[in-house]
Formats: structure tokens, C-alpha cells, sequence
């Protein structure tokens, strides 16, 4: 099954790279629908149309960003030199507090098909 998603310029370009391996998200109703073989396409956010696949390797959930974040390196989700003040600080701007009580998380480990 392919699933979407619009994802920041920075982060795409460093997925194609493929610095980046892992793409983090709340794990909503939308999320809880990805399987461990099924595809991505990500497309720049918020209106380019260049697209990019990726295969699903590994689903990991978590109750909290900060927990997700205690067992992943920050330069696999492609925020090398970040602190844990700045992860939470930048993901509570895009996620509510609220949100993430309600569905906790998920790491989604990828890799580059087309």
C-alpha cells in the first residue's frame, strides 16, 4: 500500500541523501494505517510537486516525542547538532502536546525506492 505525506524541502533533501532514515510523526489514525513493506511518497511541502518513494523497514512507536528521541539519533532523523530542547521545541511547533497524549508516536525507518 502507498501512503502520502508532504515533508519540509530540508528534510526531503537530506532523505534523498539518505542522511536521513528515519521520519517522525504522530502516530494518528492516518499513521496507524502504515505497514512494515509498504511505500511513502512524500511530496515537498507545502506545494512542489517533486515526489519521492521510500519502503517502510521498521515502524517504532513511543508515548512521547522526548522518549522517541531519548533512542534515536538526531542525524538519523536528520537533525544532526540539535539539542533536546531544540527537537521538542521544533516538533511541538508542528504537534500539540494534546495530540501526542492522544495518539503517541512513531518513527517510521525508511529507505529510497524511486
Amino acid at each position: 500500500m502507498d501512503h502520502q505525506m508532504g515533508l519540509y524541502e530540508e528534510y526531503y533533501q537530506q532523505v534523498i541523501n539518505g542522511n536521513k532514515i528515519y521520519e517522525v510523526r504522530l502516530n494518528d489514525g492516518k499513521r496507524r494505517e502504515i505497514k512494515v513493506g509498504d511505500t511513502i511518497t512524500f511530496q515537498i511541502y507545502p506545494d512542489s510537486k517533486a515526489c519521492l518513494m521510500v519502503e517502510v523497514l521498521e515502524l517504532q512507536k513511543y508515548d512521547t516525542f522526548e522518549e522517541m528521541y531519548r533512542d534515536l539519533p538526531f542525524d538519523l532523523i536528520g537533525c544532526k547538532g540539535w539539542t533536546m530542547e531544540d527537537m521538542l521545541k521544533g516538533t511541538y511547533e508542528i504537534y500539540s502536546k494534546e495530540e501526542e497524549v492522544k495518539w503517541g508516536t512513531v518513527a517510521i525507518k525508511m529507505k529510497v525506492v524511486a
